[in-house]
Order: C-alpha cells, then structure tokens, then sequence
C-alpha cells in the first residue's frame, strides 16, 4: 500500500478511536487492532503529528498513582474523520470502476 496512504488512514484510524471518548495510548492501541496493526511508535509518532495539527488536545491525569496522558478530539479533528468519509467514497467508486471486468469473467 501507497505509504501516503496508509498515514492518511492511520491518522483517521486514531481520530476515530477517541471520537466517542477521551483515551490512552495502550488503549486506543488495543481498540484499532481488530482493524490495522499499529506499534507503539507509530501510534506516539502518529498522535504528535495530529496534536500538531490541532485536531486533537492531550491532558494528563492521575491513574493508580501515575500521570496518563488521555487524548482528545476536537472539532477539527471530527472534521477530519468526515472528510476522510467523503474522499473514501470517491475512492471506492474508482475502485468499482477499475474492478468491474473482473465481475464479469
């Protein structure tokens, strides 16, 4: 796959596993696993990056005893994951258009 990409839809892949709440690095890890395969330092490389951008804002808070840093959304960042929606739908009408011949072998 195209390494551009494949960052683009990692990036969406992060955003959208903290769209419905704040989260960590080991669980959003976790939580996009069933979907992509994503190390722990390409996840931190990933959410610099869209900090960065500003599509999402870091916090940290206490749990048993240490600092978490939680991530979260912003309106740019869901912004983002719509976008990203619109765009794959021009890309999976190419995809249909490109395939079509090999429905009708």
């Amino acid at each position: 796959m195209d390494i551009q990409l494949k960052r683009g839809i990692l990036d969406v892949c992060v955003l959208a596993a903290i769209k419905d709440e704040d989260s960590y690095g080991y669980k959003i890890i976790k939580d996009v696993k069933p979907y992509i395969e994503l190390s722990e330092s390409t996840l931190y490389t990933i959410l610099k990056r869209l900090e960065s951008a500003k599509l999402l804002t870091v916090y940290s808070c206490e749990h048993d005893g240490r600092l978490r840093k939680y991530y979260r959304i912003t309106k740019a960042g869901l912004s983002r994951i719509e976008t990203f929606k619109e765009e794959w739908r021009e890309v999976m009408s190419i995809y249909k258009f490109i395939t079509k011949e090999d429905a009708n072998e």
